[in-house]
């Protein structure tokens, strides 16, 4: 009796460089608002308005990206679920 041995391991590895991304992605989000914060509170930004105005059109564009990630998570989490459900289905 020779039994097929099934490797659902490349389901998985598949979504390793994705979720490699969603945390350089964060990362990367975290530094950039913590610099933005920096530059927003520095005493020659602060006396422009102009430069004020930058710093602030900038956080206000950069608000919305962090919203997304959790999004992005749960759709990644639903086709890993998918994904396994058709590799065990079609068995």
């Amino acid at each position: 009796m020779n039994l097929k041995k099934i490797n659902n391991k490349g389901q998985i590895d598949q979504l390793v460089p994705l979720v490699i991304s969603l945390v350089v992605i964060g990362v990367l989000l975290v530094v950039s608002f913590l610099i933005m914060s920096e530059v927003g509170d520095n005493s020659s930004v602060t006396a422009d308005g102009n430069a004020t105005a930058a710093v602030n059109s900038v956080v206000d564009a950069m608000d919305d990206l962090p919203s997304w990630l959790p999004i992005i998570v749960i759709v990644v989490i639903g086709a890993l679920l998918i994904g396994l459900v058709s590799f065990l289905r079609g068995r």
